[in-house]
């Protein structure tokens, strides 16, 4: 499973993760969080996720704080 860190999150209920293993960050909806709420999430926090595809290209589903 992916992991990276919280490396923006935007008041309007998304955010987005980087990870050394992709070039480009990887673009989550609050929907995609699990066992964690957006207002709990941080930016710097370290998180795993899935890989999913969305209408603009990938992004993070299943995103888990660790």
């Amino acid at each position: 499973m992916p992991s990276g860190k919280v490396k923006k999150k935007m008041d309007k209920g998304f955010g987005f993760i980087e990870s050394p293993d992709r070039e480009k960050d990887l673009f989550f909806h609050a929907s995609a969080l699990d066992g964690i709420t957006f207002d709990e999430l941080q930016e710097g926090q370290r998180v795993t996720y899935d890989i999913g595809h969305g209408d603009k290209g990938p992004r993070a589903e299943n995103v888990r704080a660790t």
